[in-house]
This record gives structure tokens, C-alpha cells and sequence, in this order.
């Protein structure tokens, strides 16, 4: 009879647990409440900070396997899948061929918009209500999406677009036109048109997370509309800033050895 009770006391003890744990992991749950997320004197949430994704969309924006020089991931484009007109879907191999030459970042171009926001570089956000200033350490590009006023009358050739924002409840609404048509997505050759047309999405997770969405349109490259998303991350580390990434630069070395050139003191 005892030696039951102690079988059954030792199977009963880590159902136990269990329970116990996922009653307090409720508790803890239900005491928290919903994720806070930091605001601004008016309200709005406080995008303001130094942010990066994690993935490797600059490569590939589609899921690809690892390959020399290129690391293997799962894509951002939702579906998996890049409706292509049948021209541009030749045209788009033919990038990726060619890319170590063909591709605008590899000649230190601004990588434009999106691309320049999952760049394996941090960026910052400074946010104020009338417009919110973007300061990429690639190229040491600046964004600004201006909050009041429409997009001034086009066609405009810019790199980065012009860029206009609302507010939808939590989530930064970007609209984004007037581009030259002369960037691409990725490493991997895909590419767009002067027509295109883009809608972001910034909305935050909680403090340390956004999640990023984008609406791509371009009806001189593509059939219909389609979509990436992924996170950003926040940067927390001690004095963690920005750095130099002039890319034009460093193929000037030659001309203007470092340190070379240092004078002493």
C-alpha cells in the first residue's frame, strides 16, 4: 500500500508543476496587460531611436540558400512570390547575372527606398509631429517623410522618393512616390520602374520592436500589387551611435592614403 502511494505521488508531482507553472505564467500575463509602447507629448507613438532589421533581405529579398559571400535566409516578399511581367522577369535574371556589376549599391548609389531600410547598417529615427528624419549610417543617407502636405507635382527624379506621412491609430503610414527608377530591391537583381508607388507601415510591438510592412505597386514592372514585412529591432548597447560608411571613400584610398595622411601632432 505505501509503495502505491509513492508511485502514484511520483507520477502526480510533475503534472504538478506544470499546472502550477502555467497558472502563474497566466498571472503574470493578465497582470501585465497589454505591451506598452513609448508616446510623444501628443500621443503619437515614439518611433525615435536607432533601429536595424535582422535577416537578409539586401541580399535577397525572396528565400535563398547560402552561397559564397551571400548568407542563406528566409525571404521578406510575402508568399514568396514577385509578380513579374514576363519582360522584366527576363530582365531581372539578367540583373542577377550580372549583378557584381550591373547593381547601383555595388557602384555606391543610394540604395533608395526600401531597400535602404533592411541594409545590414543601423539607422535612426528622429521623430517630431511635423515630420520624422530618417539618418542611415550607409552613405550617411537622410530620409524625411513630412507629415502635412501632399506630394508636390511630379514627375520628380529622386532617389529616395518623396515621402508623406499620416497616422493610422498606432501605425506610421508612409506614402512614397516620384522615384528614377534607377535602384533595386536587392543584391539578387530585382528591380522596379520610375512609376513605382509604395505604402510602409511602421507599427510598433512594444519598446524595442517594429514591425516594418511594405506595399509595392509598379505597373510598368509588375502585375499587381505586393507586399514585404519584417522587424526591426532596437538598439540598446551602451553608447551605441552611428558610424561611417562612405562607400564612394573607400575607392578614393589611393588618392588619399589613411592614416597615412594624418599629420602628426
Amino acid at each position: 500500500m505505501r509503495l502505491r502511494f509513492l508511485i502514484l505521488l511520483v507520477l502526480a508531482t510533475p503534472l504538478c508543476l506544470v499546472c502550477a507553472l502555467a497558472a502563474t505564467s497566466e498571472s503574470s500575463a493578465q497582470a501585465s496587460g497589454p505591451v506598452a509602447i513609448q508616446r510623444t507629448a501628443d500621443g503619437k507613438p515614439d518611433l525615435s531611436g536607432i533601429w536595424q532589421v535582422m535577416n537578409t533581405a539586401a541580399w535577397d529579398i525572396q528565400t535563398h540558400a547560402a552561397q559564397k559571400g551571400v548568407p542563406g535566409g528566409p525571404g521578406v516578399v510575402e508568399g514568396n512570390e514577385i509578380p513579374y511581367q514576363p519582360w522584366a522577369l527576363a530582365k531581372k535574371k539578367e540583373n542577377y547575372e550580372q549583378r557584381a556589376t550591373l547593381d547601383p549599391e555595388a557602384k555606391c548609389y543610394l540604395p533608395g527606398v526600401p531597400r535602404l531600410n533592411y541594409m545590414p547598417f543601423p539607422f535612426q529615427i528622429v521623430q517630431t509631429p511635423d515630420e520624422i528624419m530618417t539618418l542611415y549610417e550607409n552613405v550617411h543617407a537622410v530620409r524625411y517623410i513630412f507629415m502635412k502636405g501632399a506630394h508636390p507635382k511630379g514627375p520628380i527624379d529622386w532617389w529616395l522618393g518623396d515621402s508623406r506621412g499620416r497616422w493610422e491609430g498606432d501605425t506610421l503610414v508612409v506614402d512614397v512616390v516620384h522615384f528614377n527608377g534607377q535602384t533595386w530591391f536587392d543584391r539578387a537583381g530585382n528591380f522596379h520602374s520610375d512609376a513605382l508607388h509604395l505604402v510602409e507601415r511602421y507599427t510598433p510591438m512594444g519598446p524595442d520592436h517594429i514591425q516594418y510592412g511594405v506595399t509595392v505597386e509598379d505597373p510598368k514592372v509588375f502585375t499587381r500589387p505586393w507586399n514585404m514585412s519584417m522587424i526591426l529591432y532596437r538598439h540598446k548597447e551602451k553608447l551605441f551611435q552611428l558610424f561611417d560608411y562612405e562607400c564612394y571613400g573607400f575607392d578614393l584610398q589611393k588618392l588619399y592614403p589613411y592614416p597615412e595622411m594624418r599629420v602628426p601632432r
